[in-house]
């Protein structure tokens, strides 16, 4: 208790609240005067209080108590290069999986491209933007609300969703975006650790993957916003389809939930990847905010190809949430997780569901801080012969705290 004390004892005086961010519009563009850099970072920290089991008495897990969580810290460059010219790197300074400061990732953003020459195409770039890079790629809605590494500010719990859609790859995308439309089409390597190499040619290794979007997003007046995008994801390699649910290093906000005494640790516990390498995916994202209330939600399909034995996997997920106060600084909500489905087209059904309940506080527009409790159950006949016995009968369960910062 008095763990939660000190913790919750950092909140000061409350100011404005975010309002949900998803593909950055024309007019949220700076005008430019000179090359300028401008430096962020991201910083979050958990109590956790945790605890896990299973209905397999051959198998242990490790025994958890409630302490800290590793903090977790992000540096942020946005160097803006030229009228129109943008590029984007994110750091990690500390993460769960790793110790060392690594790069996540960058890109390059043209909104327009008077450097070519003055007005070149401008009629075509009022509407369109570039990006090329590293980085992380644009399907679907959800990778906006997640958590990334020590970025959690948008997140309004603190764990991320079961089949988690988040990988960085080389990429190109092109956006349109014109009174309320969204369309976007993206192309990628596929890889997650880049290289030259194919190991197996007859078996199209290094195909790459082919992505989009399509949508309509309008704040209708001051009280009323709705949009409604889906997403594809494409890729019939024999290995580079397989990170779209496997491509976040950083880790999970579970720290070692359901992990086996003396197996070392399975830095993404809590999480479901199908690893299909055939993979076709569709996300279909509704978002609706009424004044305090609002409602995010996502249906999602995840299907293998013949050299997965034609697995299928689907999740569904809701957020509601009633945010409140006199600038909507606090609020209070839940979160409905489940995904389902066979490995193979002859495999038994798997069940995973997770339920959240929470709130927050934004302190500042800057910082946050979270309380959930959180309960997360595999059940159907699959659940062994695809996760492993250690999953028989698993479950975990019980509160998060987190606070966040993010400049």
């Amino acid at each position: 208790m008095k763990k939660i004390i000190i913790l919750v004892g950092i909140l000061v005086f409350a100011s404005s609240v975010k309002s949900q961010n998803f593909e950055e519009k024309k007019s949220d563009l700076p005008i430019f005067e000179n090359l300028k850099v401008k430096v962020g970072g991201d910083f979050a920290i958990q109590l956790q209080g945790l605890s896990h089991s299973n209905t397999n008495d051959t198998i242990d897990y490790y025994d958890l108590v409630t302490n800290f969580n590793l903090p977790t810290a992000n540096l942020n460059l946005n160097v803006f290069l030229a009228d129109g010219v943008k590029m984007y790197l994110r750091t990690y300074l500390s993460s769960r999986h790793h110790n060392e400061t690594w790069v996540k990732g960058g890109y390059v953003q043209l909104d327009k491209l008077d450097f070519i020459s003055d007005g070149f195409l401008s009629g075509v770039m009022n509407v369109v933007t570039l990006k090329f890079g590293l980085d992380e790629i644009n399907y679907g809605d959800a990778h906006f609300r997640r958590t990334d590494n020590a970025h959690a500010i948008n997140n309004p719990f603190v764990g991320n969703y079961i089949m988690d859609a988040f990988t960085t790859e080389a990429y190109g995308e092109v956006y349109i975006l014109k009174s309320g439309f969204v369309g976007v089409i993206g192309v990628s390597n596929g890889k997650l650790n880049q290289n030259v190499t194919v190991t197996t040619r007859s078996n199209n290794d290094n195909a790459l993957s082919v992505y989009g979007k399509l949508g309509y997003d309008k704040q209708f007046n001051e009280d009323f916003r709705a949009r409604l995008t889906g997403s594809w994801y494409l890729n019939q390699g024999t290995s580079t389809g397989t990170y779209l649910y496997g491509g976040d290093r950083t880790g999970s906000r579970y720290y070692s939930v359901l992990v086996v005494d003396g197996e070392g640790d399975n830095y993404r516990s809590g999480r479901f990847n199908p690893g299909f390498t055939q993979i076709t995916a569709f996300q279909i994202n509704p978002f609706i905010k009424y004044k305090g209330l609002e409602f995010f939600g996502i249906y999602e399909l995840a299907n293998g190809g013949e050299n997965d034995g034609d697995g299928s996997y689907s999740q569904i997920a809701a957020d509601l949430l009633y945010r409140f106060g006199g600038k909507e600084q606090f609020y209070v909500g839940g979160r409905y997780n489940m995904v389902s489905g066979k490995q193979t087209s002859a495999s038994d059904q798997i069940k995973i569901d997770r339920i959240n309940v929470g709130g927050g506080w934004f302190l500042t527009e800057n910082v946050i801080a979270k309380l959930e409790y959180v309960s997360q159950k595999y059940t159907g006949d699959g659940i062994v012969s695809t996760l492993g016995a250690s999953y028989k009968g698993a479950e975990f369960n019980g509160f998060m705290i987190e606070a966040a910062i993010s400049f």
